[in-house]
């Protein structure tokens, strides 16, 4: 039974926090006063998204067992290690997936919607002949996708009457696209083999350090741009916590280089407390910047020469 429980991943689940920026930008933007409901609807939405993101996980292992014993430390999975029967796994995978559905079914229909729309990503990642893990870039833009679909998660636990901007939305998946391609990045690093890496994993063979480099580079603009033009139109303040938004990036990055580096295992990323920090005071500074009011930054938005006296 432990590794019928192991390959669901719950340590993983600190992942899904990744919802509470929608939380957040759903509060900051559609004006919803906060309720005691709304805790409630918490809970549930967050135990729903772990339970579908398990079940995700619990194919995921299943299908890549033949590639993972390829990799320096995942050809230790239960999967690939242990005689784990296919008919268990796969009860294993629908009882998670009536988990999370019963458990989103109360909050509204567009939260289920998403919940199905995660589940549908891990079908469309895991499972021939879509398999998009397999093809290069695909991968990480269809993998990231997730980050975007836990953003609106977080935004319908708060609110069905809206849809967030698109400005925020792409930013947020072009930022998982980002850390994703880091973690291919650190990975491709570590096996240093070519030829292993592409038996891991086949879109590795079609990758070098230098184009996951690049991509991720790629990815960091985009998602840096869009967040841009979002706090243009919405937040001006938040302009002044740019910059240190851009070294959150770059320090991501740095993070790669290390030998075994935690941006594999983004669950073990608690272990870099210099990062823990950092992501620590960036929340403060934007958590500040909402009810700081700074007139000046309005030039930002003057669409008109400023004439010289």
């Amino acid at each position: 039974m432990k590794n019928y429980i192991k390959i669901a991943r719950p340590d993983h689940w600190v992942k899904n926090l990744f919802i509470v920026p929608g939380v957040a930008v759903a509060f900051l933007l559609a004006g919803v006063p906060a309720a005691g409901e709304l805790v409630w609807k918490f809970f549930l939405g967050f135990l729903a998204t772990c339970f579908i993101a398990s079940a995700n996980y619990v194919i995921n292992e299943w299908l890549d067992a033949e590639f993972d014993q390829y990799h320096p430390t995942k050809k230790n999975r239960p999967v690939v290690a242990q005689n784990m029967k296919f008919g268990l796994v796969m009860l294993e995978y629908l009882l998670f997936i009536l988990a999370g559905i019963l458990c989103a079914m109360p909050i509204n229909r567009y939260f289920l919607y998403m919940e199905i729309w995660l589940l549908i990503m891990g079908v469309l990642y895991n499972v021939k002949p879509f398999r998009t893990k397999d093809i290069p870039f695909l991968d990480v833009i269809s993998e990231s996708v997730n980050n975007m679909i836990r953003l609106l998660l977080g935004w319908f636990i708060v609110t069905d009457a809206q849809l967030p901007p698109v400005s925020i939305l792409l930013g947020y998946w072009m930022a998982g696209a980002f850390l994703m391609g880091i973690k291919r990045f650190a990975e491709y690093r570590m096996i240093n083999d070519p030829e292993l890496a592409g038996k891991y994993r086949k879109s590795f063979c079609h990758y070098t350090e230098l184009t996951l480099l690049g991509s991720s580079m790629f990815y960091a603009f985009c998602s840096t741009f869009c967040m841009g033009i979002f706090l243009i139109k919405y937040r001006l303040e938040y302009l002044l916590a740019m910059p240190f938004l851009f070294f959150l990036f770059v320090f991501y990055l740095m993070i790669a280089f290390k030998e075994d580096s935690a941006v594999q295992k983004p669950e073990k990323l608690y272990k870099e407390k210099k990062l823990i920090l950092y992501v620590s005071f960036l929340v403060l500074l934007f958590v500040v910047l909402t009810f700081i009011d700074i007139p000046f930054l309005g030039i930002f938005q003057d669409p008109y020469l400023i004439p010289i006296q």
